[in-house]
């Protein structure tokens, strides 16, 4: 979530847990049904086309990396256009951490961002450090930048500088609920992607990212690869786990995406009213308990309509901020910070702060904003993928009705879930229907979800747990905040993730980690 969304802290974040990635939270989608044969007519045509032979990859040293870094990288020529293998090439940037024990290695772990805007090139010698070292032994650790983004060949729509504001990574509406607004910024930012984005913009999807995979595959000499997909990355994962089947080994989802071919998107960014009604009572009891500085009332009961009244006074009366884009803060602004923080419990003092600056009228120095070189990048990405992989609907009556439900049942989100994205008014068909993900295939997948997750809400993992089938075993984790593995989750789950990736040991039936 997902996702035109996550928020600039994922560009400008230094931890190590798992980068939320732009766009991964907000994505919409409509009615385009994959029928059985044309699934059956992808998943055997794209592997054909994935085979043509590839020249080995050309190792060098990473443009910027550490000293002492054993990252290596290198580039890949693929088709623009996958359906046409012979025509135009595109750049995908990969890199890569060799096993540290060659006698153990196993093959190649690919590890699958989220977003869609998000990259894991900087992976391998990054988050990819801290797995155990049994993973790190059994692996080379392969990161890379999907297409259209960062070091593979880029886009770029040429937003305005206004349109890169935090308020505007997702559909927030207008205070009295309209999507007028809404609409008009659709236009216009669709209207950019068209203008700017050059041919590549129209063959930027789900399904294109899943061949570039095999692709991948293919140059690091792999007959099979494994896989640890975070986020929007779940999707990416099971769709090349559908179209590839035979190509997959290990396989961990982490954090998942409802798989339905029909709203791919529009569930993610919808999924966002469960996963904060889920989360917020976390943030509540923690901001009612003693002990620490950021204590918002006396009992968690209390939070919620604290919030929501401080929202709407802001919707009122924004007050000034300085450095902040917009410079502002308005409710908008504080409901998106919410959203950011339900991510990470770590980050629920960063949103206690804010409210209790509000409150009084002195505000925190605003959050410092990713370069707009590479938010610019990773919008075009996430705006390609989530609209092309499926139709979004086109009447701003569509949005009206299902924001004014969505205002009226959950008030925290104030209605942005069901809004209208930029591909409301995308000028560009899908290619394709959107991959529908069955149980065809050797079973072995292995989910990890959090019960409490604002991006990818457990109700969402579930409809992929029974779209996988028998592919798949589910673990469960009592844990609040997005990203499980070696992030938010807790001992269990990260054991049950770690067996399974050294040693191939999934359990034998869905589990809960309590």
């Amino acid at each position: 979530m997902t996702k035109i969304l996550s928020t600039t802290k994922s560009l400008a974040t230094t931890k190590t847990k798992r980068n939320t990635a732009l766009l991964a939270a907000s994505a919409s989608a409509v009615v385009l049904t994959l029928t059985a044969p044309l699934a059956a007519s992808a998943a055997q045509a794209a592997p054909a086309a994935s085979a043509a032979a590839t020249a080995p990859l050309d190792w060098t040293k990473c443009e910027g990396q550490a000293p002492g870094s054993r990252q290596e990288c290198a580039t890949l020529d693929v088709p623009m256009d996958h359906a046409h293998p012979e025509g135009k090439k595109i750049e995908i940037a990969i890199s890569r951490v060799p096993s540290e024990k060659p006698a153990a290695r196993r093959g190649a772990l690919l590890l699958i961002p989220g977003g869609p805007g998000g990259s894991s090139i900087n992976d391998p010698s990054g988050k990819g450090q801290e797995l155990p070292r049994s993973v790190r032994d059994a692996y080379d650790l392969i990161g890379f930048d999907p297409r259209g983004l960062g070091r593979s060949t880029p886009v770029d729509c040429g937003f305005e500088h206004a349109d890169l504001a935090s308020t505007s990574l997702r559909p927030w509406t207008a205070p009295d609920g309209s999507v007028t607004g809404n609409m008009a910024t659709a236009k216009r930012l669709s209207d950019a992607c068209a203008r700017n984005g050059g041919e590549l913009m129209r063959h930027i999807s789900t399904a294109d990212n899943a061949r570039d995979i095999d692709r991948i595959r293919a140059a690091l000499g792999e007959e099979r690869l494994s896989a640890w997909a975070v986020s929007y990355g779940t999707y990416v994962g099971a769709v090349y786990s559908r179209l590839f089947p035979h190509r997959t080994d290990r396989i961990v989802l982490d954090s998942n995406d409802d798989p339905d071919p029909r709203r791919v998107g529009r569930n993610w960014l919808a999924a966002h009213e469960q996963g904060v009604e889920d989360t917020f009572p976390e943030f509540a009891a923690w901001a009612s308990a003693p002990g620490h500085d950021y204590r918002l009332a006396d009992t968690a009961a209390e939070v919620r309509p604290l919030f929501l009244r401080l929202a709407a006074r802001l919707d009122r009366e924004p007050i000034p901020w300085r450095g902040a884009n917009p410079a502002v803060l308005n409710g908008n602004v504080l409901r998106q910070a919410m959203l950011t923080a339900m991510a990470d419990p770590d980050d629920f003092p960063d949103l206690a702060r804010l409210m209790l600056g509000a409150q009084k009228g002195e505000l925190p120095p605003a959050p410092q904003a990713p370069p707009e070189k590479a938010l610019q990048n990773s919008l075009a990405v996430g705006s390609a993928t989530l609209c092309n992989d499926v139709a979004w609907p086109t009447s701003p009556a569509v949005y009206q009705k299902g924001v004014t439900e969505s205002r009226a049942k959950y008030p925290l989100t104030a209605g942005m879930p069901r809004n209208a994205m930029l591909c409301a008014a995308w000028p560009f068909r899908p290619k394709e229907p959107a991959v529908r993900v069955t149980d065809r295939g050797p079973s072995n997948i292995l989910l990890v979800q959090n019960e409490r997750d604002p991006n990818t809400p457990l109700s969402g993992a579930l409809k992929l747990r029974e779209a996988l089938g028998r592919r798949a075993v589910m673990v469960t984790v009592d844990a609040t905040g997005h990203d499980v593995y070696l992030a938010n989750g807790n001992a269990c789950g990260d054991r049950t993730v770690t067996r399974f990736l050294a040693t191939g040991k999934r359990p034998g039936q869905d589990m809960y980690c309590g």
